[in-house]
């Protein structure tokens, strides 16, 4: 089988550096280019850091992105002019800018997820089936712990899964978005998703759904140990987007959850 040419952005990053590490232990695939979004007098096994350019990803036949809405958004314009796939770990979009991915997915098979994580895709397709299941007067939260540099919140796992909840209500997501805590000890539930976000340590990730009635609670939770299920999820992802025609797809989609 012919090797896929991989391009990562966000090279000197934690999901960068994981990236590169798992790319090199997989032989699907071979390191064409690195990039960052500033300059860098650097190189990696061999290959120059450069900036996120047409020319940098030239190469390419895939390109993985854990970076910054910003960039990200960049990265798809070069992406799209010259057709090469794109798999998005960033989180943190606006909704303006989920619909800008949208319109670039038109041009370019792009796969899409907060998580690449097997678990925590599992975890929300079981998320979506409970919200099903359940009648309305179960309410619903949505717990996140993450490591005390990330800057984003909630998650992009945890509004997967607040995501998850609505389309088992046959619901609009964005109507159901309650309240966003940071670093409270309790928060409550209510009529709409309510989120609390805990930021400390080197936590990977800890994610978890409760839906009460008042007179029973119901949990649902993942916990993550190792960035590699994240690069290793990535990988995994460019390989089976290789086959696809332009659109935006999910993790969902590679795992055939119905």
């Amino acid at each position: 089988m012919k090797k896929i040419n991989l391009a990562i952005t966000g090279c000197l990053g934690k999901m960068g550096q994981k990236l590169i590490q798992s790319s090199k232990n997989n032989k699907n695939f071979k390191l064409v280019s690195l990039t960052e979004n500033r300059r860098v007098s650097k190189k990696i096994y061999g290959i120059c850091i450069e900036l996120n350019t047409a020319n940098a990803f030239k190469k390419a036949n895939v390109i993985i992105d854990f970076t910054v809405p910003k960039c990200t958004l960049q990265v798809l314009k070069i992406a799209s002019k010259l057709k090469k796939r794109v798999v998005i770990g960033t989180t943190g979009f606006s909704r303006r800018e989920e619909n800008i991915i949208k319109k670039f997915s038109r041009k370019i098979p792009i796969l899409k997820a907060g998580n690449m994580s097997l678990g925590v895709n599992l975890l929300m397709y079981l998320t979506e089936i409970a919200s099903k299941s359940l009648s309305d007067n179960f309410l619903s939260k949505i717990f996140e712990v993450h490591h005390k540099n990330k800057k984003d919140y909630p998650s992009g796992t945890a509004l997967m899964l607040g995501k998850g909840i609505a389309d088992g209500k046959n619901k609009n997501f964005y109507n159901l978005i309650g309240k966003k805590y940071l670093n409270k000890k309790i928060f409550p539930y209510g009529k709409k998703i309510n989120f609390n976000s805990i930021r400390k340590g080197s936590i990977i990730g800890e994610h978890e759904v409760k839906f009460s009635s008042g007179k029973e609670i119901i949990t649902l939770n993942h916990e993550s140990f190792d960035r590699a299920l994240y690069s290793e999820g990535a990988l995994t992802a460019s390989k089976w987007l290789m086959k696809k025609k332009p659109g935006l797809y999910s993790m969902r989609d590679l795992l055939n959850f119905k």
